[in-house]
């Protein structure tokens, strides 16, 4: 990896932990999630660094790609299991992170395993290592602690301006030859429940990116993608957007240029059975004898 690109990971590793430790405070009763993210954005570019993806606040079974609604009234309650998820860039190398917060104060256990399951993997990484290892000491931790994995999400590869590069990090033991090589960054990021231990798609979608620009006719369609192309393929946020075009129609376009495979869409994911989730994440780059956390 060129010193260059190494620098700005770094960069971006700091911005997204400095952050992430600072929105800790955030997270409390009676906080409105939509206040939650825009100040974790904001605090992004105060520090440098530009957003790599809409801040997530994912509550007790919904466990990724919630971002609040322009006009979201959702208030945090005293007895909630919040995750938050932020990504930082800094010219498309990008930092991912997370971590969780239970307010109810019944989770400590689960929270406890799921961050030792991450530990435990950032110890094992180095060049040669298996993707089937990583799984298997993600679901040893977890299960051993009586809890499940959420076997249908994964870490990713992270590339400059692609956050989901292809290289898919399993939290659970798969027959995967895939190894580490040096050079890589992974967002390692393990899941953990007290419900089934896997994840469904719901309705509900805030959260975009732009697969291709294509002619389109409608006025409103080209303001938006002239408005996300900018982004390289980065997601965005549907309340990015509502100052720009009017929401009752920035609806009807995003679903209409999600149709067209112009847009590709994320639907908030939540738990089968409603179980409470927890999450922590870190991106990491491989090195020659192991892995230098930028989050950290």
């Amino acid at each position: 990896m060129e010193s260059e690109e190494l620098n700005k990971y770094r960069e971006s590793g700091k911005i997204a932990s400095e952050v992430r430790e600072w929105s800790k405070t955030l997270v409390k009763e009676d906080a409105r999630i939509l206040d939650v993210a825009n100040e974790i954005e904001s605090k992004i570019r105060e520090l440098g660094g530009e957003i790599a993806f809409p801040a997530n606040v994912c509550i007790n079974d919904i466990t990724a790609h919630y971002t609040p609604k322009f006009n979201d009234k959702t208030l945090i309650a005293g007895d909630d299991v919040v995750k938050i998820d932020i990504g930082a860039h800094v010219d498309g190398y990008i930092a991912d992170t997370a971590y969780t917060i239970d307010l109810s104060g019944n989770y400590g256990d689960m929270l406890l395993a799921n961050e030792n399951s991450l530990k435990e993997v950032i110890k094992l990484v180095k060049p040669g290592v298996s993707l089937r290892k990583i799984g298997e000491i993600v679901d040893k931790t977890i299960s051993g602690a009586g809890f499940k994995v959420i076997e249908n999400l994964t870490g990713h590869e992270i590339k400059q301006y692609n956050l989901h590069a292809g290289l898919s990090v399993p939290n659970v033991s798969i027959p995967y030859k895939k190894e580490i090589v040096e050079g890589m960054v992974l967002a390692i990021e393990p899941f953990a429940t007290d419900g089934y231990g896997r994840v469904i798609e719901s309705k509900h979608t805030e959260i975009f990116s732009l697969i291709e620009k294509k002619p389109v006719r409608q006025r409103e369609a080209r303001i938006l993608i002239d408005a996300v192309e900018k982004r390289k393929g980065l997601p965005f946020a549907e309340r990015w957007l509502q100052k720009k075009i009017n929401p009752m129609k920035l609806q009807l376009v995003l679903h209409d240029l999600v149709r067209r495979k112009i847009l590709k869409q994320y639907p908030v994911l939540h738990e089968k059975e409603k179980g409470i989730v927890s999450q922590f994440e870190h991106t990491l780059i491989v090195t020659e004898d192991g892995c230098e956390v930028t989050t950290k």
